[in-house]
């Protein structure tokens, strides 16, 4: 599957992460699995273990987010991982507007592996929680640095201020499985 080399916004950098990427590991009709690697991590913030449950607002500490929009209409899903294993997932009907809570048949599995150098973030989501057919994805990073530093790494930005929500970011593509 393809790596996707994620970069700080501009008007955001980081303060030693020196690299982020995203890669599909596997997807198939039960399960879709993604990896991001951190390279630099001597002052990442990583929030503390809070065990599997939805949680609002992951994105103000590091956590890991897929945005994903099937190729017809405007609607979207957002999903938000964090390492303390909390997890959001939400619809939109069209850009940052009717945001409700989405469904899902069982919770997503979070894994933070960390090297003195690196970590990795492994996240297993169940397929029935996600749009079927072929979708524009997103595949995003907020990374919370020591003293509340936060970078916001993705695909491609807006010219303006971070925002994953923005149909710039949505530059990678993910295939329905086969079968389905």
């Amino acid at each position: 599957m393809q790596t996707h080399e994620l970069t700080a916004h501009r008007d955001h950098p980081p303060l030693e992460v020196k690299r982020v990427e995203a890669r599909v590991l596997n997807s198939d009709s039960d399960w879709l699995r993604l990896r991001w690697r951190i390279e630099g991590i001597g002052k990442l913030v990583v929030p503390p273990f809070a065990g599997r449950g939805r949680a609002d607002e992951l994105w103000r500490t590091t956590c890991f987010e897929l945005f994903l929009k099937p190729d017809r209409g405007s609607a979207y899903c957002e999903i938000n991982l964090s390492p303390s294993e909390r997890w959001a997932a939400y619809d939109f009907s069209a850009y940052r507007d009717g945001m409700t809570e989405r469904a899902f048949p069982r919770e997503p599995e979070c894994t933070l592996r960390l090297g003195t150098a690196m970590a990795i973030f492994d996240a297993t989501l169940p397929r029935g929680g996600l749009p079927t057919g072929d979708c524009a994805a997103a595949l995003c990073a907020v990374i919370e640095e020591e003293g509340g530093a936060r970078s916001y790494w993705a695909i491609a930005h807006p010219d303006h201020g971070p925002n994953f929500h923005h149909e710039a970011c949505f530059a990678a593509r993910l295939a329905a499985p086969a079968g389905a």
